[in-house]
């Protein structure tokens, strides 16, 4: 069985305790999160949480079945990644030694529709918003400058009229 990619999106209620307890649950089946993602959702007192994870089928359906039993879980759903729209946000700081570096970087930063959001004599912080493989194309691009790096993890939503909450 090949572990693969999965998004899982989960409904939950926003209360203190619950990231932990379900941080918690992965530790103690020795899942390993990927990515997690939380923050309000379009409903009042519900938060959206979106977790990415390397797993076979079996494992992936463990997960699922795990989170559901929480008592704060409203809903849990593997979003199909051929079916979703996703995006993460990274920053970066990239040493730039001289004003050929900087223009390289900048140059890549337009390629990559990623904004310059800080500019120091050193140094340049590059925010870029995209798809995890934008990401990393930029990143191994940049890789031998990096000072920093922080990224978001992902966030997803169902294509068209496709809903998921509850």
């Amino acid at each position: 069985m090949k572990n693969q990619r999965h998004v899982i999106m989960a409904l939950v209620e926003d209360r203190p305790g619950v990231l932990q307890r379900i941080s918690c649950l992965f530790r103690k089946r020795n899942f390993n999160i990927d990515t997690i993602t939380v923050g309000k959702s379009e409903i009042d007192g519900i938060s959206r949480m979106t977790i990415t994870l390397k797993a076979d089928e079996r494992t992936l359906n463990q997960v699922i079945k795990q989170l559901e039993k929480l008592i704060d879980v409203i809903r849990v759903e593997e979003l199909h990644t051929e079916n979703i729209v996703e995006r993460e946000l990274a920053l970066i700081k990239i040493k730039t030694s001289n004003i050929q570096e900087r223009d390289e970087v900048i140059q890549y930063a337009n390629i990559f529709r990623a904004k310059i959001v800080d500019v120091s004599k050193n140094s340049l912080i590059i925010e870029i918003t995209g798809t995890p493989d934008k990401i990393d194309a930029f990143i191994n691009l940049v890789k031998n400058k990096i000072l920093e790096l922080a990224r978001t993890g992902i966030v997803a939503m169902k294509r068209g009229n496709n809903e998921t909450s509850s």
